[in-house]
């Protein structure tokens, strides 16, 4: 019997140690939701996930008969799906600036991670993608003194990406300067005090900051 028709309603196939996969898991905290939650060695991958994946990718969500595979898609989804608590703005406007600042994490600090996080490549490159990770980290920490989340004064899904990459930190080997970025510093430790934050790890992403 496979893993996908074993399992209750709703199945999160998810990377343990993949900051996208760990956004999605933050989500799935946030908002209580019951899921089957399902490991996956990215070398070591189950045919379940090629069944129902064209990409045979993770994360990938399986909600009864609807498959999604793109995490951003998976988080609005999952807001819309079980709205309380809400974790995008009411009106229009604010939800594309959330939408907005999603898509600069994607494209400034995303591709970054996975190139360090996956460590092939030669040294100059991984050097670089962390310089300029590292530069782009800090030339935000303002931002974090203007209000208790990112840009905004509610918890959002952009929280739930920003959060999962700053864990990370230490296993990047990226170190930021504290005189700097104390109020990024503040951020930290109250988004990794978070209770569905917390209940969103798991054993290899613990192990990042031991």
């Amino acid at each position: 019997m496979s893993v996908v028709t074993r399992r209750s309603s709703m199945t999160f196939f998810s990377d343990p140690r993949d900051h996208y996969s760990h956004r999605v898991r933050m989500v799935l905290a946030e908002k209580g939701v019951t899921v089957d939650i399902v490991d996956v060695d990215p070398d070591n991958k189950p045919e379940d996930l090629a069944e129902i994946n064209p990409y045979n990718s993770v994360p990938t969500l399986l909600d009864r008969d609807l498959v999604l595979y793109e995490s951003a898609v998976i988080m609005e989804y999952l807001d819309e799906r079980f709205p309380h608590p809400p974790l995008l703005p009411v009106y229009p406007v604010a939800r594309a600036q959330s939408r907005l600042l999603i898509h600069r994490i994607e494209k400034d600090w995303s591709h970054r991670v996975d190139l360090l996080m996956a460590g092939k490549g030669r040294e100059t490159v991984l050097t670089r993608a962390r310089t300029e990770l590292r530069e782009s980290i800090i030339s935000v920490s303002p931002v974090f003194a203007e209000k208790p989340f990112f840009m905004s004064d509610e918890f959002t899904l952009v929280d739930c990406c920003v959060t999962p990459i700053l864990w990370r930190l230490k296993v990047l080997d990226i170190k930021l300067p504290e005189r700097s970025t104390k109020a990024m510093q503040k951020y930290m430790t109250s988004m990794f005090e978070r209770p569905s934050f917390r209940e969103s790890l798991t054993e290899a992403e613990l192990e990042m900051r031991e």
